[in-house]
């Protein structure tokens, strides 16, 4: 387990820097002077010059790429172009604020996709089962900014149950946590109901009925147990799509976390804030991923790591 986990931690190194170069590159591609923006219209070719070289943006890309790599190794993010304070204050405050949103996605997410996996395997090509399909495949279809914006219309205007948007109470939580597991749930439904069905077919779980075992028994130890593995895996890709899909989902209900923070640095063109706010993503798509390929022995005992 040792030697595995250091090669999986040694490999996410030059993960993170090339991740650290493409962000680079993409943001010296995009049209526009963070300076300039900055400073407003007002401010001259010269003034612009001067900022520019007392933020290091006058050098050329390989100096600035390895003196950014040096102040990571320090545990230096850097500092805004825009307002000068430390990437990684403004980071701590939105990253919080979006786990407490990706964690409430993630729970429903399980919950209710698990759930509707099980029994759409139990009751295969039933109507329930007919339905589950068509409703997930919807649901991997529909955009999130769309399916908030839906909730938003159905829930805030016309029912006037729950708030349109912001950060407050658990009611603030719901909209927001719905819509980001909606892709989520359909995945996690779709990819249960496949894997129940594969142990549903197998000879024990035939044993096991023929000696009179419960269903509940059957469904939550038997079968449920052997098929975590790809529910477990599919699990940990979806917190992927939970990470890029805040982006939307807090845009749309004015959530104050990661997507608002790297959309409002794309816009002002503060590099520095975008580095490290997408390192900071990727990271945590790095460890999630790490923890469910750990995770595989537990759920196994048959799986071994080298």
């Amino acid at each position: 387990m040792v030697p595995f986990l250091a090669r999986r931690l040694l490999a996410t190194v030059p993960i993170l820097l090339g991740i650290v170069l493409l962000v680079m590159l993409t943001v010296d591609f995009i049209p526009g002077d963070p300076v300039a923006l900055m400073l407003g219209e007002g401010a001259t070719q010269e003034m612009i010059t001067r900022v520019r070289a007392s933020l290091g943006l006058d050098q050329p890309l390989p100096v600035r790429y390895a003196r950014y790599v040096g102040r990571l190794v320090r545990g230096d993010l850097g500092r805004s172009v825009v307002d000068g304070r430390r990437v990684s204050e403004e980071l701590s405050d939105a990253w919080r604020t979006t786990l407490q949103l990706g964690g409430a996605a993630l729970v429903i997410a399980v919950i209710v996709g698990v759930t509707v996996g099980i029994f759409s395997a139990y009751k295969v090509y039933s109507l329930f089962d007919n339905l589950v399909r068509v409703v997930s495949l919807a649901g991997l279809s529909m955009p999130i900014f769309w399916t908030g914006l839906v909730l938003i219309l159905v829930f805030s205007v016309w029912l006037r149950w729950l708030p349109t948007g912001g950060r407050g109470g658990w009611e603030h939580l719901i909209m927001p946590a719905v819509t980001l597991a909606t892709p989520s749930i359909a995945m996690l439904a779709r990819m249960t109901r496949s894997a129940m069905l594969d142990v549903l077919r197998e000879d024990y779980i035939r044993t096991a009925r023929a000696k009179g075992v419960r269903t509940r028994t059957i469904l939550g130890y038997h079968a449920l147990r052997n098929a975590l593995i790809p529910i477990v895996t599919v699990l940990g890709l979806q917190m992927g799509q939970l990470l890029g899909g805040s982006v939307l989902s807090e845009t749309v209900f004015s959530w104050p976390g990661m997507g608002r923070v790297l959309v409002r640095a794309v816009l002002t063109r503060d590099y520095t804030l975008l580095q490290g706010g997408v390192l900071l993503l990727a990271t945590t798509f790095v460890v999630v991923n790490l923890l469910v390929d750990l995770s595989y022995a537990y759920l196994d005992p048959r799986v071994m790591y080298r």
